[in-house]
């Protein structure tokens, strides 16, 4: 099930709006090309800012993601009909040969239990064709992101064309580690209307991911820092041989 900021219609249509800075994208655009892809699989679409700026290179790209409310916004989006979307997850795709696979932002985290891990990791090696790269990244758990993510850090009013004005506040309701459950409130002002969205994170050590991913046939070729997060996630690059 998808958290409701993806699967409720009135949160997905202001996620953008709401996180409109995605420079965190450009290190996986840089790989893209590094890596020569022509064929990328984007597991965790979202609301389809990553394939949209693949498909404008002239890459061919698959979008996959549980929330069809994210979906319907992407497939809104100038563009989208050069993007294959799916509403789904990695472990039931269509037969695919691409050559890069990719997870960004918090995608890798929000797959919680050790077998639907398994599974996604599985799901997205099968979709790869010999010589394919994985690339994900996950937060290191050792920086305790979540000790930052309270209302006084994050309140903030966004005027969202269309919407209105928006608060919105990020509150962590539980910590039993590797699990962080923490909660999104959004108060619309046009109406009055108060949603939330409660979601889970999983902060993996970087050896358990390096050990799973080796597990399910992969080599991993490489784990790099996250240009814009120096020092707070790892970034895994790994091959199918």
């Amino acid at each position: 099930m998808a958290d409701e900021c993806f699967g409720h219609p009135r949160l997905a249509a202001i996620y953008d709006p709401l996180d409109p800075d995605r420079s965190d994208l450009d290190a996986y655009v840089q790989m893209a090309e590094e890596f020569g892809a022509r064929q990328v699989l984007d597991i965790g679409c979202g609301t389809g800012v990553f394939a949209l700026l693949l498909a404008e290179r002239g890459i061919e790209v698959v979008g996959v993601d549980p929330a069809q409310a994210s979906i319907d916004v992407a497939r809104a989006k100038p563009g989208s009909e050069r993007v294959r979307w799916t509403c789904g997850d990695a472990t039931a795709l269509p037969p695919l040969r691409v050559d890069l696979a990719t997870m960004t932002a918090n995608a890798a985290q929000q797959i919680l239990g050790p077998q639907a891990w398994r599974e996604t990791l599985r799901g997205a090696y099968q979709a790869l064709q010999p010589g394919g790269r994985l690339v994900l990244e996950t937060r290191d758990p050792a920086r305790r992101a979540w000790e930052e993510w309270n209302r006084e850090a994050s309140y903030r009013v966004t005027e969202i064309p269309d919407a209105g004005a928006v608060e919105s506040w990020v509150q962590v309701i539980e910590v039993r580690e590797p699990l962080v459950t923490f909660r999104w409130t959004y108060v619309f002002a046009a109406d009055g209307q108060v949603l939330t969205s409660d979601s889970t994170l999983r902060f993996r050590e970087r050896q358990e991911v390096e050990t799973e991913l080796i597990a399910q046939g992969y080599e991993v070729e490489d784990v790099r820092d996250a240009p814009d997060r120096p020092g707070k996630e790892f970034v895994f690059v790994a091959r199918r041989p």
